[in-house]
C-alpha cells in the first residue's frame, strides 16, 4: 500500500497557529522538529510548571482550542525566516503579531487574551518544552489521510480543511480510512521508518472552523455517529531517522 506526502505541518506554539514545510528531518524517538515547542501556561498550569518546566505537562495546563474556539483561527509560525527566531501570527479579528518567543512572550499573552474566556484560568506566560507540548507524552508524530478527510467531508456535507486537525503529515493515495488498519505496522518514507502506535482520538477543538474560529459542528459527536468512535488519524513513532519532503513515497 503506497501513498505520498502531500503536506508537512508544524505548530510552533501549542494550539496557536501552524505552518507548512517543504521538507524536514525526522530523528528517531523524537517529535517533528519545532512542533509544539512553545505553549502558553494558565494560572492553573503554573502550579505544575515550576520556574522552568523540566518534564512534559498535560494539555490542561495550557491554553487550548477545546476551551477557546477562537484560537483555532490563529495562523502562522516562523515562516521562511526561521533562523531569526521570530514568530509571525495572524487572526481574523486581531492585528498581526510579530514577536520573539525567547524574549517577548508577554506580548503573545496580551495578544491572545481577547480570545480566551474570562471565566477560565488566565494565561500567564509562554514556556518552552523540554521535548514538545504535544497532547501525548510520547514522542509521536501525527499522520492523516487526505482521502479520509475527503470522505468525511462528503459524509458531513461540508468542507473541513486540514488546519482544524493540527496534524503533522498529510498523505494522499491511500483508500479512505486505510490508516486505521496500520496500528503496529511500519511505514517507510525513503530511508525513514515510522511505527504506527495508535489511532488519534479527537477532542472538541476540532469542532471549530479554522477560518473563523467559531464552532460549526460537534466533531467528536459527528465522528461517533459516523463510525462508532471518535478517532481520526494515527500516531507514529520515528524508528529510523532521516530527511523527508513533499512528494516522497510512503510504503506500508
Amino acid at each position: 500500500m503506497t501513498a505520498r506526502i502531500a503536506r508537512i505541518r508544524r505548530h510552533p506554539i501549542k494550539a496557536i497557529g501552524g505552518e507548512d514545510l517543504r521538507r524536514v528531518r525526522l530523528d528517531a524517538g523524537r517529535r517533528l522538529p519545532g512542533d509544539r515547542l512553545w505553549a502558553l501556561l494558565t494560572e492553573g498550569g503554573e502550579r505544575h510548571a515550576g520556574a522552568v518546566p523540566v518534564r512534559w505537562l498535560p494539555k490542561s495546563c495550557f491554553l487550548r482550542g477545546a476551551a477557546a474556539a477562537g484560537l483555532q483561527a490563529v495562523r502562522g509560525g516562523w515562516g521562511e525566516d526561521a533562523e531569526s527566531g521570530r514568530i509571525r501570527l495572524s487572526h481574523p479579528v486581531l492585528p498581526d503579531l510579530d514577536f520573539d518567543p525567547e524574549s517577548e512572550g508577554p506580548r503573545l499573552v496580551d495578544w491572545v487574551r481577547p480570545l480566551w474566556p474570562t471565566e477560565k484560568p488566565a494565561p500567564t506566560r509562554l514556556v518552552r518544552g523540554p521535548t514538545g507540548w504535544t497532547d501525548e507524552n510520547q514522542p509521536w508524530i501525527s499522520i492523516l489521510s487526505l482521502a479520509s478527510l475527503a470522505d468525511l467531508e462528503t459524509r458531513l456535507g461540508r468542507p473541513l480543511g486540514v488546519e482544524r486537525w493540527r496534524g503533522n503529515l498529510w498523505l494522499e493515495g491511500w483508500a479512505p480510512y486505510a490508516e486505521r488498519e496500520l496500528v503496529g505496522h511500519v511505514l517507510t518514507l525513503g530511508g525513514v521508518e515510522l511505527r504506527v502506535t495508535q489511532a488519534i482520538g479527537r477532542c472538541p477543538a476540532t469542532s471549530a472552523d479554522p477560518t473563523t474560529g467559531r464552532v460549526d459542528i460537534d466533531m467528536p459527536e459527528a465522528l461517533e455517529t459516523q463510525f462508532g468512535h471518535r478517532d481520526f488519524g494515527i500516531y507514529a513513532e520515528v524508528v529510523t531517522g532521516g530527511n523527508i519532503a513533499l512528494g516522497d513515497e510512503v510504503r506500508a
